[in-house]
């Protein structure tokens, strides 16, 4: 049975029994405690937790997953992958242990012909957690099954959560039995490759802090409702089902191998070491694709950091099965016709997915060119000094600033005859690793932090938000917070959080800053400078009491600074113009990479793989929104279906998550875009977009900084000034200014070319003098003196040599310092003669450089280093003429 017959039964399973298909979420979603979606329940979240309340009481999805902390061991086992499917069932509310343990039962078993999977139910063993004899009972019942089969297990594997403060509970796994030649007997407490876990069936019930139950910690507290959280493992089900050993060989999966092997022309299942490489390749590619597809881009921090490792390890891994050509751009073609069925996306998507990949690649491959020079200094080092070992700095080194993994340094190593200090390595990464985790828990703002909002969202429901069409409205307090804690009354001077049941406040998201203003009740006004959404549904107002008494249930006022509001809708408006214009001109690989809107001027971030945009690109982009400004186009907005606005072409921004219901921004004809901001009425109130600037914020992705309305205006005037004063000066036109300064430019340049070697030819002119002037110290000619200040590093060293060379065939010594402000610069030279008399310039510095406040070192017949003690250079010579005594 192929995976996509075996997604289609679950969900056709679940919808006949009333569940609503849901969609899969984006991996990349706005939560804290999260790199990637790691399990199907996750964006059900809300509705646990009773943040929200859920729009349906029963859900499906097919929900797509990714893993991080097994990276390392991906190849190397069978059994660990990043990237999978996660089928699930959902109830909220609604059914519980019963429900969920008789619709796994039916659709498990049941016959193929009825769209079950056809298990055989004498192969099928269950477990349950320790206590949970009800689990037990309802097995025996709906199942039949015998109590031989049905197996108590402790926290660590019969209790579930998130490894992360949040929904957690019991749980009862589903095994299905692969016969005696895959282990022992004794079901899944004896052997869990035999008897493998197919299903995780979730009671969802608790609620856990910081310390997880699955660790024998007591939940925080009970969940408003009894839940079910169901995930079945779409690839372990495959390869169950295709007969096959493990997923790598499944038709979703196979096909990456198989384009591996077209390249490297050896086969998989040949050879272990060369299995492992293209286990990696196919796992790697899908979970590469599937990242980009949801808008991630390759950086050195965060989900960036990790999405570079996963394709860098692809191509160290074809490199190493002899492939040398690209290769990421013909894996990513095989994911995406393979999962295409699935999500269609990555078809639309493909042209920015196949971008990404291709300059990443072309970086690797330029990073691994100057890291292989690296490896090869490293390794004569060390065997120059007759070592058999590369030193686990190096090895660190080469991973943390080149991007080499530990397995590529170890391959290479190798070859050159060498091992290396693995452990010298894997402490060092101990350290950066520590060193990461504190940074994370300092930043962490765990689910605890919310308990105060969700108090209140439960006392007293949502918040409505009136702010698309009214600026002031009338609301009533239904929370005070201050200091994190719930309170009736903040007085005078108090910084507190007020949330309103209604209000027309904008709280900060999708790029757009929040709303300003003030809230006003009978003797209290409250300044609002800050306006945020801590708990889905939620609007929290923050400020200061600026007089009276605040308290809850008053009825009050709320007023928008509307100057305020009216510039930075404005700034939104104009952003969606921009990106419109963007993608028209560099096509769909410019998406959205993240934005600010602010009063009067906007941020802009956007894929751009093939570099930097060509300004002839910027000016058309620039004067296409400003037609389409003067063209006065209305501005419409309103809520449909995702799927119609799909139909619709509606851009959707990465990471962000919809509900079932979306919201459009249309202008004129020219964009259209899911977005919940604030907007002008008509493109003509933006008045004038200005883009000022455009440059790289990190590895194919592009930053456009622009100004709107009275700050365009205004910068277009300083700029008219600023104009005219260089034309008075230069007694040009304005049109004449770029030649007229680029003359003056190149004449100014000509000049300091013409000094520069005037100055390196007086330098050069002392060297006849210095030679002449050489001191005998114990048979040794020593040249060792200041030059003149703000002497070059090139040019001390010419001199230096010209020195040196005329001294002839004495043993001779050369030391030259200049000073530049507070610091100062030295160079060594010998002759050959004091080289064979043992006198090398790197071994001499040691003897002076700290007089000077420094060090420095290079080879025996030519040294140079640098202090930031120019006083001390008498100091540093009488200490080289001491060294040369002996």
């Amino acid at each position: 049975m192929q995976t996509h017959e075996i997604t289609r039964r679950f969900t056709d399973h679940f919808v006949a029994a009333g569940h609503t298909r849901v969609p899969s979420a984006s991996l990349i979603l706005d939560d804290p405690n999260l790199l990637f979606v790691n399990a199907g329940m996750v964006q059900f979240k809300p509705y646990f937790l009773g943040q929200v309340p859920p729009p349906y009481p029963r859900a499906t999805s097919i929900q797509k997953c990714v893993r991080t902390g097994d990276i390392d061991e991906v190849g190397r086992t069978t059994r660990h992958n990043t990237f999978f499917q996660m089928a699930g069932n959902f109830s909220f509310g609604d059914y519980f242990k019963e429900g969920a343990i008789e619709h796994a039962w039916n659709l498990v078993t049941g016959s193929q012909d009825a769209g079950g999977y056809g298990f055989d139910p004498d192969r099928i063993w269950v477990t349950v957690y320790q206590d949970d004899d009800e689990a037990i009972e309802l097995w025996r019942r709906i199942a039949g099954l015998p109590e031989e089969r049905i197996q108590r297990r402790g926290g660590e594997d019969n209790y579930w959560d998130m490894g992360v403060p949040g929904p957690g509970g019991p749980c009862s796994e589903i095994y299905f039995d692969r016969g005696p030649e895959h282990g022992r007997e004794g079901g899944p407490v004896a052997d869990e490759d035999r008897y493998l876990e197919i299903w995780n069936l979730v009671f969802m019930q608790d609620e856990r802090g910081e310390l997880s139950p699955k660790k024998g910690y007591p939940p925080i507290g009970s969940l408003p409702k009894k839940n079910i959280d169901t995930g079945m493992g779409v690839e372990r089900v495959a390869y169950l089902l295709q007969g096959v050993d493990n997923v790598y060989e499944t038709d979703l999966v196979r096909p990456v191998i198989a384009r591996a092997e077209e390249f490297s022309g050896r086969r998989y299942g040949a050879d272990h070491t060369d299995d492992v490489r293209f286990r990696v390749i196919a796992d790697h590619a899908r979970s590469g694709v599937m990242i980009i597809g949801d808008g991630v881009t390759p950086s050195n921090e965060g989900r960036g950091y990790v999405l570079r490792r996963l394709l860098r390890r692809i191509v160290r891994s074809a490199r190493l099965l002899g492939v040398h050509e690209p290769v990421l751009h013909s894996f990513a073609e095989v994911v995406r016709d393979a999962m295409a069925p699935a999500y269609p996306e990555l078809v639309t998507d493909f042209e920015r997915i196949s971008a990404v990949v291709r300059a990443e690649e072309e970086a690797f491959l330029a990073t691994l060119t100057a890291g292989s020079r690296i490896f090869d200094t490293a390794v004569a080092a060390t065997k120059q000094a007759g070592g058999s070992q590369l030193a686990g700095d190096k090895a660190f080194q080469l991973h943390d600033t080149y991007g080499f993994p530990i397995d590529l340094t170890l391959e290479m190593a190798s070859e050159a005859g060498l091992s290396v200090d693995e452990q010298g390595f894997r402490s060092l990464m101990e350290e950066q690793r520590a060193r990461a985790k504190a940074d994370a828990a300092k930043h962490k703002v765990g689910h605890g932090d919310a308990s105060v909002y969700r108090a209140v969202l439960d006392a007293a429901g949502g918040s409505e938000f009136l702010g698309y069409t009214d600026l002031t409205s009338e609301a009533r307090v239904v929370g005070l917070v201050v200091d994190g804690v719930g309170v009736p009354a903040a007085g005078a001077g108090t910084k507190v959080e007020v949330v309103l049941d209604r209000t027309p406040f904008y709280a900060e998201g999708g790029g757009q800053l929040a709303d300003t203003g003030w809230i006003r009740g009978d003797g209290f006004t409250v300044d609002v400078d800050d306006v945020q959404s801590p708990v889905p549904g939620l609007i929290v107002h923050r400020g200061t009491v600026s007089e009276g008494e605040a308290l809850v249930d008053a009825t009050v006022q709320a007023e928008v600074d509307t100057t305020r509001r009216g510039a930075v809708s404005r700034s939104h408006s104009a952003t969606h113009l921009v990106h419109a214009g963007m993608r028209k001109h560099l096509g769909d690989a410019a998406a959205q990479a993240g934005s600010l809107n602010a009063p009067g001027r906007l941020r802009f971030d956007f894929t751009s793989p093939g570099g930097a945009v060509p300004a002839s690109v910027l000016t058309d982009v620039e004067d296409e929104v400003n037609a389409v400004l003067q063209n006065d186009e209305e501005v419409r907005w309103f809520v449909t279906s995702q799927e119609e606005a799909r139909k619709l072409g509606a851009l959707a921004l990465f990471g962000e998550k919809y509900g079932d219901k979306v919201r459009i921004v249309e202008i004129g004809d020219y964009s259209r875009e899911l977005c919940g901001g604030t907007h002008v009425h008509r493109s003509g109130q933006l008045g004038l977009v200005k883009l000022l600037s455009e440059a790289s914020i990190g590895s194919g992705v592009r930053r456009v900084e622009a100004l709107v309305g009275l700050d365009a205006f205004r910068f277009l005037a300083k700029e008219h000034v600023l104009v005219s004063q260089l034309a008075e000066q230069f007694k040009a036109r304005p049109e004449e200014l770029p030649e007229r300064i680029g003359g003056v430019v190149e004449r100014l340049r000509q000049a300091e070319r013409e000094l520069e070697k005037v100055r390196a030819d007086a330098v050069l002119s002392s060297a006849g003098a210095l030679a002449e002037g050489a001191e005998d110290v114990d048979g040794i000619a020593l040249v060792a003196v200041a030059a003149p200040d703000g002497v070059g590093g090139n040019d001390l060293r010419a001199l230096a040599s010209d020195v040196r060379g005329r001294l002839g065939a004495r043993p001779g010594v050369v030391a030259l310092f200049s000073a530049d402000g507070d610091k100062v610069s030295f160079v060594v030279a010998t002759t050959a003669a004091a080289r064979d008399r043992g006198l090398a310039a790197g071994k001499l510095i040691p003897a002076f450089a700290p007089a000077v406040g420094g060090r420095g070192g290079g080879k025996p017949d030519l040294a140079q280093g640098g202090g930031t003690n120019p006083a001390g250079v008498p100091d540093a010579v009488a200490a080289l003429r001491a060294a040369l005594l002996g």
